[in-house]
């Protein structure tokens, strides 16, 4: 049996650009529409779009869409300012949905 070296990583489901590492999950829990989503501490190789207000489900918070920064896909999002207190650790943070990785 092959032994496996390395940290795990996650890639861009179209280029298998690398976008993040596993240790850097801080939350498997999230949704994005009706897909699983991971919240990571951050990322790599991916462009942060423009920012703008979502009402999301936990309430009004700034994003940035993220896309590889190969392909151009989008992969999720990143939380540049969150409104309620209870939702600040988000800010900074970087949400990937599973089916684009």
């Amino acid at each position: 049996m092959e032994e496996f070296v390395g940290p795990r990583l996650y890639s861009c489901y179209k280029r298998r650009n690398r976008v993040a590492l596993h240790d850097d999950i801080i939350s498997k829990g999230f949704q994005a529409k009706n897909r699983r989503a991971f919240l990571f501490s951050h990322a790599t190789n991916i462009v942060v779009g423009p920012k703008e207000d979502r009402h999301l489900m936990t309430g009004l918070h700034t994003v940035a869409d993220v896309y590889c920064s190969d392909c151009r896909e989008v992969l999720g999002w990143k939380y540049e300012r969150a409104y309620e207190d209870s939702q600040k650790y988000k800010e900074g943070k970087i949400v990937l949905e599973n089916s684009r990785l």
